[in-house]
Order: structure tokens, then sequence, then C-alpha cells
């Protein structure tokens, strides 16, 4: 098994940018205006609403449907993996396809496997994702099904408890994430079967595209704008009622 050390570099690369990428994500979204920050925030406001109604089938509802979306991407991700999988019986086939292509490199036998071997491992991580996500929302359906009425919206404990549900929700939503994330990467992937260069070149495109996505985008910006009318307004709720 003989890889050039462009191949290994690449490799390489992609795994540091999918990390460094994951851990930059992490650190930068405490301190900085993105979509999970700003989103976190509507879960707790969420919640806090969620406390003070005592007909939640809205809020029931609105949860499914996130399922929903989850189980679409838990299922296709079973029928990708059933597809790659298959591909090493045809790996041959595979190679001949490649060959056809334009500037790409000669296929090498055990490098395609490995390819392959890394798209299986991918796939596996998101599924594994989504499928925890999909047990943490059923685990805030639980928590809202359990949480007590609250009307006046004073109750220490009952504030701390629907920030505890909100939790439990963005957690779920940030293993939504990660495994739309191995998505994107995936797709990186598929370049380098046809060259190393394009295969850094993609995992480079991947890394910008999910920055601006989830930091610079307009949905970032209107997001934070709500968040703080959001704000504004329980403020002057708050303000009235202790008037």
């Amino acid at each position: 098994m003989t890889f050039s050390l462009l191949d290994m570099f690449a490799l390489l690369w992609f795994i540091v940018a999918w990390a460094g990428y994951t851990a930059f994500a992490r650190r930068k979204a405490k301190d900085t205006d993105c979509i999970a920050r700003g989103l976190h925030k509507h879960r707790i406001y969420w919640m806090q609403q969620v406390m003070s109604r005592e007909i939640r089938v809205g809020d029931a509802a609105l949860l499914a449907n996130l399922e929903r979306n989850i189980a679409f991407f838990a299922s296709s991700t079973l029928f990708v993996l059933a597809g790659v999988l298959t591909l090493f019986a045809q790996v041959e086939r595979l190679e001949a396809v490649i060959a056809t292509i334009p500037y790409a490199t000669p296929p090498n036998h055990a490098l395609v496997q490995v390819k392959l071997a890394l798209l299986v491992v991918i796939f596996v991580m998101a599924f594994f994702q989504f499928t925890w996500s999909m047990r943490q929302y059923g685990f805030v359906n639980v928590m809202i099904g359990a949480g007590p009425l609250d009307n006046e919206g004073s109750n220490e404990h009952l504030n701390a408890y629907a920030r505890q549900m909100a939790t439990v929700q963005d957690q779920a939503a940030h293993s939504y994430n990660y495994g739309l994330r191995a998505y994107y990467f995936s797709m990186a992937v598929l370049c380098w079967f046809v060259h190393p260069v394009l295969f850094i070149s993609a995992s480079l495109f991947v890394v910008i595209t999910l920055y601006r996505r989830e930091f610079k985008s307009r949905a970032v910006i209107a997001i934070t704008a709500a968040k703080g009318h959001l704000g504004a307004n329980l403020q002057a709720r708050e303000q009235q009622k202790t008037n």
C-alpha cells in the first residue's frame, strides 16, 4: 500500500480542517454573535413561554417537525452507507470511471478503498449524531410534559427548569449540526477520488462556507436582531409586572 506524500498531506489537511473548525466554532460562539449563540437565546425564551402555557400542543408540534427533519437525514444516511459499502464490491468499475475523468490521478486500488472507508466512517459518525439528536429532542418532550404551569413567570425554580430544557434542546441542535457538518465534509472527500489538490481545495472551501453561514450570513444578522427585540420586550413586561 503505497500512498503519495500529496495524498497523505491532503488527508491530514482534511482532518485538521474539520477538527480545527469544530474547535474554533465552539470557542468563538461563546463570545460572538452566530447562529448557535442566537438560537440558544431564542430557545430560552421559547421554553420560558412554554412554562406559562397550559395547552402546549403547538410546542409539541414544533418539536415534532424538528424531529422529522432529523429522522429524514438519519434514514438517508443509512441509504448512503449502503451505497458506499456496495462500492467496495465494485472497486474495479469505480477505478475505470475515475480513469475517464480528465486530469484525475491514476487510480490506486488500495487508496480507493481507503477513500471509501473514510466515507463510511464519516457517514457512521453522521448517523450517530442524528440519532443522538433525535433522542435528545425526545428528552425535551418529556421535560415539557413534566413541566408545571407558571402563569406569573416569577418562580425562580421554574425559570431555571426552563433554562435546562433550553440547554437540552441546544445540545440536540448541536448534534444535528455536527451531522450536517459531516455531510458537508463528505462532499470534500468525493473530490479526493479525482485529485488530492482538489481535495485540499474542497476542504478549505467547506470550512469557508461553514464559517460564512454560521457567523457572517444574513440569517445571523436577523436572528441576532430578533433576539435583541425579544429581550427588550421581555424586560418591558417584567417592569410592568413589578410596577
